[in-house]
C-alpha cells in the first residue's frame, strides 16, 4: 500500500495497513538533527517517510519583496502582501508584524485589483516537476492555500480585523470571497497545467489556547458559507479537504462537518483539544491529524510520550480517520533520537 492509498483510506474512515505519518519540524530542529545523525542530503520527509506533500499558487497581491534591514539575529522584510515583518534569521518563531497594507476598506479596494488570476502565480518548472516525481513515488499530493481569517490577517492588523468582524461585516465577507475565488481559480489553472491533486490542505487559524477568535455566530454568518463553497469545489474534483486550524476550535466542529471538511489538524493539546474526546463525540463524521503532545517528546523520561501515543493513537485509529502528526510542529528541544523513538512508537501502536 502506498501513501496515497493509505491517506485516502484513513480520511475515508477505512482502516489501511497502518496509521499514515506526517509532521512538520522547524528548520532549527532539522539543523539540530543534522548534528545528531540525520544524514546530510536527506530531507526529514524522506528519512522519516512523511506521506503528504503540498504545492501552492501565490495568491498574494504580489508586491515586490524587499529586505529592509538585517543583523546577526533578525531580518526585517516587506512581504508580497505589502506588510513589514521582523523575523529571526532561522525563521524558527512567529514573526513580529510591524506594518499592514490595509488599515481601512479604502486600502483594500485599492489593493483588490492586484488579486487577479495569472499563470505567473505558479512555479511551472520546479513545483510541477517535483509534484510529478512525488506522485510517481506514491505520495499523497495536496493543493495548499491559506484562506479565510488567517489570510485576512496578512492584510489587516488583528485588532482592526476583529473590529471589522463586529462592525464592518460586508467588508470582511468581501475579503473572504475575493480570496476564496482566487484560490479556486488558481487550483483550476494548476490542474489544467499538469498538476494532479489528491486533496486540498487549507490553513486558517481560528482559535487560541482558551477559545475562538470570534463567536460561532460571526463564523456562521461570515466564513461558514465560504468554507462550504471551497469544500464543494474541491470535492467536485475528488479532492479531500484537510483544514489546519490551531487553538481550541471545538465549538466549530459541527460547522466543519456540515461544510464537508474531511479532517482537522493539528488538534492542539495545550489548547484543550483531545483526540479521544473528539473521536468519541463525532465518530466517523470527522478525521483528525495530530493531537500528540509535542511537549512530551522532549522529556528525558520516555514513559509519558509512550503513554500518550498508546492511548490516543489506539483510540483515534479505530475504524480509520486518523493521521499521525505532532499537535503543532516539532521544536528544536526535541532531539533526533527522541523523535526517532516517537515514530517507532507510532508504527508500534498505529498498525491494524
Amino acid at each position: 500500500m502506498d501513501s496515497r492509498q493509505r491517506v485516502r483510506m484513513a480520511l475515508d474512515h477505512k482502516e489501511p495497513d497502518r496509521v499514515p505519518i506526517h509532521d512538520n519540524p522547524w528548520q532549527a530542529t532539522v539543523d539540530r538533527w543534522r548534528s545528531e545523525g540525520l544524514p546530510s542530503g536527506i530531507e526529514p520527509k524522506d528519512y522519516f517517510g512523511y506521506e503528504i506533500v503540498g504545492y501552492k499558487a501565490d495568491t498574494s497581491p504580489r508586491f515586490k519583496e524587499e529586505i529592509i534591514s538585517m543583523d546577526d539575529e533578525y531580518i526585517v522584510e516587506k512581504d508580497s502582501y505589502g506588510g513589514v515583518r521582523k523575523n529571526h534569521r532561522d525563521f524558527s518563531t512567529t514573526p513580529m508584524i510591524i506594518d499592514y497594507p490595509c488599515k481601512s476598506r479604502e486600502d483594500w479596494e485599492a489593493l483588490k485589483p492586484r488579486l487577479e488570476p495569472s499563470d505567473f502565480r505558479v512555479d511551472w518548472v520546479s513545483d510541477l516537476k517535483d509534484s510529478q516525481r512525488e506522485r510517481s513515488r506514491g505520495r499523497y499530493v495536496t493543493y495548499e492555500a491559506v484562506v479565510g481569517y488567517d489570510k485576512l490577517q496578512k492584510y489587516v492588523a488583528s485588532e482592526r480585523l476583529l473590529r471589522a468582524v463586529l462592525m464592518e461585516p460586508e467588508w470582511v465577507k468581501d475579503m473572504y470571497w475575493t480570496d476564496a475565488r482566487l484560490v479556486m481559480t488558481m487550483c483550476d489553472r494548476m490542474m489544467e497545467g499538469g498538476f494532479e491533486f489528491d486533496g486540498a490542505y487549507l490553513f486558517c487559524d481560528l482559535g487560541y489556547r482558551h477559545g475562538l477568535f470570534f463567536s460561532p455566530r460571526h463564523y456562521e454568518d461570515q466564513l461558514h458559507p465560504v468554507f462550504q463553497e471551497l469544500c464543494d469545489y474541491f470535492h467536485g474534483h475528488d479532492m479531500q479537504v484537510i483544514l489546519h486550524t490551531c487553538g481550541n476550535v471545538k465549538e466549530l466542529i459541527s460547522y466543519f462537518i456540515e461544510e464537508g471538511i474531511d479532517c482537522i489538524q493539528p488538534v492542539e493539546v495545550k489548547a484543550g483539544m483531545d483526540l479521544r474526546e473528539l473521536k468519541e463525540e463525532y465518530g466517523n463524521k470527522m478525521a483528525y491529524m495530530g493531537g500528540i503532545d509535542v511537549r512530551l517528546m522532549a522529556l528525558d523520561d520516555p514513559g509519558p510520550i509512550e503513554e500518550e501515543i498508546r492511548e490516543k493513537v489506539t483510540a483515534a485509529k479505530e475504524g480509520g480517520g486518523y493521521i499521525y502528526h505532532s499537535d503543532h510542529s516539532v521544536p528544536n528541544n526535541v532531539s533526533f533520537q527522541q523523535y526517532k523513538r516517537v515514530l517507532e512508537l507510532i508504527r508500534k501502536y498505529g498498525g491494524y
